[in-house]
């Protein structure tokens, strides 16, 4: 029986896709972000960890597992619980990580069922995998939240550990094929939010829309960083290479989003 490893399964989510969701997160990631909010989902294996907690004034270890083998139907099980919910308003299934692309035969029997089970699936993903994988899994998934991070392939290799070849050639895929598709763009001081690749965003983002006619064809979500993950980074014993930098507003991107708005993108701020 096909198995994958969930590390979470997280209800009565707003935030990744359209209405109330499930969210499923896989374990296990072929990037290494600097900015990371879910470094627990780094290894592609279960994980021991030392959970600290409070109470009445004393503090206590727990140990807790990260990752969990999980089936097929094991999942579905936990989905179909909240089909009540998805058909009110309008949600569905998200699979996030991780990246849910490293396990892509778990995923596509997962995405199979849910349409079997007629649930909205959203794929949450790097992008980061080969084109035959993407072909597979695309008829399958209703949505894609896509990750636009640097246009400069020596940057995104510094700070993501893989260069961006593939991502922005299943991109370019996806949008030929016409699926539905929000690119998701993460706001990182000094690093993503820069000049040079802002203006190289657009501009690739532009040559995209030209196929389409139209950039209100293509929507974004910019991120803005912030820094809730920390403590996990200690936990993990992950090397935080962002800790020296201040979370953002979303009233600090306004000019931001200003400025995609001026090239006729359909931008919101926040997921």
């Amino acid at each position: 029986m096909n198995k994958g490893l969930i590390f979470d399964i997280r209800r009565f989510t707003v935030h990744d896709g359209p209405g109330i969701r499930t969210t499923v997160f896989f374990k296990g990631c072929p990037l290494s972000c600097w900015w990371c909010h879910n470094p627990e989902s780094h290894s592609c294996y279960p994980e021991e960890s030392l959970k600290s907690l409070n109470l009445d004034g004393k503090k206590f270890s727990l140990k807790e597992m990260i990752g969990k083998w999980m089936s097929v139907e094991e999942v579905m099980s936990e989905l179909r619980m909240d089909r009540i919910f998805y058909t009110e308003s309008s949600g569905g299934v998200t699979f996030s990580g991780g990246e849910p692309l490293m396990q892509s035969e778990f995923l596509l029997e997962l995405l199979k069922e849910c349409k079997a089970n007629n649930l909205h699936t959203t794929l949450d993903t790097s992008g980061y995998t080969d084109r035959g994988i993407i072909e597979n899994i695309q008829p399958y998934a209703d949505l894609f939240l896509y990750d636009l991070k640097l246009i400069d392939d020596t940057d995104h290799i510094r700070y993501t550990g893989v260069s961006n070849k593939p991502i922005l050639e299943n991109l370019i895929y996806l949008i030929s094929e016409e699926k539905q598709v929000i690119i998701r763009i993460p706001v990182i001081p000094d690093i993503t939010n820069t000049k040079k690749n802002i203006k190289a965003i657009i501009k690739f983002l532009s040559h995209l829309v030209n196929e389409r006619k139209s950039a209100s064809s293509i929507k974004i979500s910019l991120l803005p960083y912030h820094s809730i993950a920390k403590n996990k980074y200690s936990r993990f014993h992950i090397d935080n290479k962002t800790m020296h930098l201040k979370d953002l507003t979303k009233e600090s991107l306004i000019p931001l989003k200003n400025e995609f708005e001026a090239e006729g993108f359909t931008v919101r701020i926040g997921s």
